[in-house]
């Protein structure tokens, strides 16, 4: 049973903490929208399903499945292409992990393996497989060899990602760490074009 706190619905966090599929839809959706709102989707689906059945999933018909995403609310705010690969990762889920989520970790003995596991899911990138290596490592006691290293900054004591969040106040300092990041990109970003502006006046 993990230590996860992030969707503020008791029941939410406790299928995330105990449903390694839950988990992995919920860090899946964990982009372009608000943490809260990407891990309650997990919960929502199996409210909408009356389970969360890699198998069952997988058998949908794709389009019927990612009408069932699109229902108000929305599972996200582009629930069309969310929806499409949570039916892929349910499929490999289905076929190649025994039709459970946290056999992809399950006795995983160096962290390298777990990160080329988690890449071939669809949407796992390098940030995203790093931060939910983060998460194992952090929330769940998933500790293979190697684990911070694999997990690179995320591995650290900063509060940065979901993987940090256990209570209310831990989220508060994850969205100001988040905050303080965003603006140091837009203050990166403005200093080129600031420079620019400043030779164009010399000439």
């Amino acid at each position: 049973m993990g230590t996860l706190y992030i969707t503020g619905d008791t029941a939410a966090d406790k299928l995330l903490n105990a449903n390694g599929t839950a988990l992995l839809i919920g860090m899946l959706l964990d982009q372009q929208v608000p943490m809260e709102w990407a891990f309650n989707g997990p919960s929502t689906l199996k409210k909408r399903l009356g389970h969360l059945d890699p198998k069952k999933i997988a058998a949908m018909n794709v389009d019927d499945f990612v009408a069932v995403c699109c229902e108000k609310p929305a599972l996200h705010r582009f629930p069309a292409a969310m929806g499409r690969r949570i039916h892929e990762l349910c499929g490999i889920i289905a076929t190649q992990y025994k039709n459970k989520g946290e056999n992809i970790w399950a006795g995983v003995a160096d962290a390298s393996e777990l990160t080329a596991r988690l890449r071939v899911l669809p949407g796992f990138g390098e940030e995203k497989a790093q931060i939910f290596i983060a998460l194992l490592g952090k929330r769940m006691g998933v500790k293979p060899r190697n684990w911070k290293t694999e997990a690179g900054v995320f591995g650290d004591t900063n509060p940065r990602t979901v993987a940090d969040i256990t209570s209310p106040e831990t989220l508060l300092l994850v969205r100001s760490w988040k905050k303080a990041e965003k603006a140091a990109d837009r203050d990166k970003q403005s200093r080129p074009l600031a420079t620019a502006r400043k030779s164009a006046k010399k000439k």
